[in-house]
């Protein structure tokens, strides 16, 4: 049996309780023993069957008590509140794991938690420039984020960082941010000087769409 034909393709820009570079990307343990953050994916170009989603936003908060991969996760969605109810419907089956493989992002980030708040439907500010490394996004009373390039403790320049994983699910490459976050409510944290990346992916039934990539992204 096939999968319905769908893609999301734009920028996505995140950050998390982890220092810099972040431990988990290299199969470690979480800097602070827990993780929490927050991320954001605008859908420059997308579409789910005949429903398209271009212009689109979604974005996610959550939490785990230790490493991801050990479970017990908390999260909570917010999708564009321009979305039609198909729109948001064709969203909710991506993003829920669904008419895709196991092995992508959304099922195995989705098998790691126990417990999901109800979805809020928002108005979502985003921006991202990958050149200069600096973006946020913010979803009113909810979450908001901000990045900017990781400085030089001696001259204050900006000192430019990239993570390649090669065989990666989430991402293929990624460029390294300072993130500083704040969310109330469900899921409430604060944090400043921390993990912060910026990349440009496209997700498909069977995973990354590699051809879609950001070539200024490549090794």
């Amino acid at each position: 049996m096939g999968y319905v034909d769908w893609k999301i393709k734009g920028p996505k820009i995140g950050s998390c309780s982890c220092a810099y570079g972040c431990p988990c990307e290299f199969n470690g343990k979480p800097t602070h023993g827990l993780c929490e953050g927050l991320e954001a994916h605008l859908i420059e170009e997308g579409w789910f069957g005949d429903v398209r989603l271009d212009g689109l936003i979604v974005a996610a908060r959550f939490r785990w008590p230790g490493a991801v991969h050990e479970g017990a996760g908390i999260v909570q969605g917010a999708i564009d509140e321009r979305a039609t109810e198909e729109q948001r419907q064709a969203l909710f089956r991506i993003l829920d794991g669904q008419e895709q493989e196991p092995t992508t992002v959304f099922n195995i980030y989705g098998s790691t938690f126990e417990k999901e708040f109800d979805p809020v439907f928002a108005n979502i500010e985003f921006a991202c420039d990958l050149a200069q490394g600096t973006g946020g996004f913010s979803v009113p009373g909810m979450m908001e984020m901000t990045l900017e390039p990781i400085r030089n403790p001696v001259t204050g320049a900006p000192h430019p960082a990239k993570i390649v994983l090669p065989e990666g699910f989430e991402f293929r490459s990624a460029d390294m941010a300072s993130g500083a976050f704040s969310g109330e409510g469900d899921i409430a944290f604060k944090r400043s000087a921390s993990y912060g990346l910026l990349t440009y992916v496209a997700y498909g039934p069977y995973g990354i769409i590699e051809d879609d990539s950001w070539p200024a992204l490549a090794a």
